[in-house]
């Protein structure tokens, strides 16, 4: 092999009167940090008749949209028709924290619409006399819509041209179709009774209430690829929004709006709403089904309103690849079979993985109100339809309390977790001066540093949640009252911080390191499997990427979905009587699946050994010798 340069590790400053980072410093050993390579760089200098001239090595993840790369290629494009006047891309400047609040702040009100259906929808669908045998052949409307629904849009928005953003049309009108349904969904009963009143009908009979289970169910479906859209759209807007090197700061304040609108979902379900805000509603569906809408909407609309996407126009026009059924397989399994092998396997854990989540998720407070419910069926086994109504409500909330108890531990791993677990890369970073030379370091503060675990990595950690989820899942043959199946339940919070937090962190740094190779920033060997790799495979952008990670978490819940369907048909008891497992032993039959997660996270590699594969950030000799004269 060829005698390489010895590297040039990177820090960057500003010079009086300039905001624009300059290269300054120089050798670190034969090896820079990654963290370096995640900075855009400027070197200013003078050419031999003192002309001002800048060389950019600007991080672009291929997941962005390229940039501009200078104003010859803007004023091509300008006379081409292809970019309006005065166009100015600051999508790689550094956002301030308002900024990405502003930017995930939409994901919270997302959140707590999922956390209603999650919560309330199970329970809302057996009071309207579905079965739940049924009820589990309902919910797989989420898995089919999350399968389908969020490659297309991801592909769609991918193509979309509007002037004011390639994801805000999606956004947006999902959001507008989910609040509708929300509100149908809840007012399923009246409106059936209206309608079908016109005709004379009796609320009461039972072909009513069948109408009223049909029109539901057609609700439900509707609403969950309403959410899926606005899910594919939001998090596509994300990537896009947030410069390259504040992607890790974008999905930490992601999660963290997520923790607080799981929170605030479940808080606003533990209350008892009727009496607090009539006005709503005269239940408890009703009401919460009004407060989503609200937070939906105005999240949405902040996040729109003070965000500026890029220009799409800026692309040039979209790839024409059709827009028929057959065309939208084929660009899924196209892109299916480029995804970096380190994608790959974080999606094969995420399969196993969700077809462990989708059960607890959707029937936990199932599960408690059950714990709740069963004393009072057998101190009373003849209690009439109104009697056990008023339990089950009663059981509803405190099932939430638990899903409460869940976001809060949840919330808490999401800001502890990131102090204990080792940093993928290293954590020596670039010195930053400003006008008035004071350094500050970027680097985490000394006394937190103590707190990492050196051998606790992302991807221990994330094995560690999924064995977490197993035994406690297992432990529901030991729980018999709605405190232990609490306790258990806050324990399980920490392996969801893990699984909101692990598979998108593990599959950014993938992303961002492998686009610094293709640009020359970082090299890799060339006896490396990923040598060849990086350069065969071609560049999708956020949305197919993402949505193709959605397939694999959206796939396996079907598989849950018919697991459970038969658990319930041949355990499940009558509505109102005691005793009923049915719902504990989906949860434990889940644990199976935590375990099959657990396993193919080991499969993972680790970043660390990734990286054994780098030989290190290297300039070219132009931009070296710049470097060497300012030194």
């Amino acid at each position: 092999m060829p005698s390489r340069s010895p590297p040039t590790s990177l820090k960057i400053s500003t010079t009086p009167g300039s905001t624009s980072p300059s290269i300054r410093s120089g050798r670190h050993g034969s090896k820079t940090s990654l963290e370096d390579a995640r900075y855009s760089v400027e070197e200013d200098a003078r050419d031999g008749q003192g002309h001002s001239r800048s060389s950019y090595l600007n991080e672009r993840s291929p997941l962005l949209s390229p940039a501009l790369s200078s104003d010859e290629d803007t004023t091509r494009d300008r006379d081409a028709g292809s970019v309006p006047p005065h166009t100015h891309d600051d999508s790689e400047e550094s956002k301030s924290s308002l900024y990405l609040i502003l930017l995930t702040i939409s994901i919270g009100g997302l959140q707590i619409a999922w956390t209603t259906e999650l919560s309330n929808g199970t329970p809302y669908l057996l009071s309207l006399g579905l079965s739940k045998s049924l009820m589990a052949l309902v919910w797989i409307a989420g898995p089919i819509s999350g399968t389908l629904v969020q490659p297309y849009v991801g592909i769609r928005s991918d193509n979309c041209r509007v002037s004011w953003g390639k994801r805000k049309p999606f956004m947006l009108g999902g959001a507008a179709a989910t609040i509708v349904c929300l509100l149908a969904l809840a007012w399923t009963r009246e409106l059936v009774h209206g309608a079908l009143g016109v005709f004379g009908a009796d609320p009461q009979s039972q072909g009513v209430k069948v109408v009223t289970i049909i029109v539901a169910v057609i609700f439900v479906y509707v609403l969950d690829f309403a959410i899926n859209t606005v899910q594919a759209g939001i998090r596509a807007f994300i990537v896009d929004c947030a410069p390259t090197h504040q992607q890790e700061d974008a999905n930490a304040w992601a999660s963290r709006i997520t923790g607080i609108g799981s929170i605030l979902g479940y808080l606003s379900g533990y209350v008892n709403l009727p009496e607090i805000m009539p006005f709503f509603g005269n239940t408890q569906f009703k009401d919460l089904c009004v407060i989503t809408s609200l937070a939906l909407g105005s999240t949405v609309v902040l996040s729109c309103i003070f965000i500026r996407e890029r220009d799409p126009r800026l692309e040039g026009p979209p790839e024409n690849k059709g827009t028929g059924i057959l065309s939208f397989f084929r660009q899924v399994f196209v892109s299916i079979r480029r995804l970096p092998p380190q994608i790959k396997k974080v999606c094969e854990v995420q399969f196993f993985a969700w077809m462990a989540w989708f059960p607890f998720l959707f029937y936990i407070t199932t599960y408690i109100g059950q714990l709740y419910a069963n004393p009072l069926f057998e101190e009373n086994p003849n209690m009439s339809e109104e009697e056990i109504e008023v339990v089950w409500a009663r059981a509803t909330r405190v099932g939430t309390f638990s899903l409460l108890i869940f976001a809060i531990t949840s919330f808490a791993g999401n800001i502890l977790l990131p102090f204990f677990v080792a940093p993928s890369f290293a954590n020596s970073r670039p010195v930053v001066e400003d006008n008035k030379g004071t350094k500050f370091s970027l680097s985490c503060n000394s006394i937190l540093q103590k707190l990492v675990i050196s051998s606790l990595t992302l991807r221990r950690a994330w094995f560690i949640g999924h064995l977490i989820f197993a035994a406690s899942m297992v432990l529901t043959f030991f729980v018999r009252t709605p405190v232990g199946g609490t306790v258990l339940i806050g324990f399980v919070g920490f392996s969801w911080a893990m699984t909101l937090w692990a598979p998108f962190a593990l599959i950014s740094a993938e992303i961002s390191k492998r686009d610094a190779i293709r640009r020359g920033r970082l090299r890799i060997q060339p006896s490396s499997p990923a040598a060849s790799a990086v350069l065969e495979e071609g560049e999708d952008q956020a949305g197919i990427v993402l949505g193709l990670h959605n397939v694999a978490i959206a796939a396996p819940q079907i598989v849950a979905t018919l697991v459970s369907s038969a658990i319930f048909r041949f355990l499940q008891k009558p509505r109102g009587q005691p005793g009923d497992e049915s719902v504990g032993w989906v949860l434990r039959v889940s644990a199976f699946a935590a375990l099959a997660a657990a396993w193919f996270t080991l499969r993972v590699a680790e970043e660390r050994d990734i990286n054994a594969n780098l030989v290190g950030v290297e300039l070219g000799d132009e931009e070296r010798g710049l470097v060497q004269g300012r030194e």
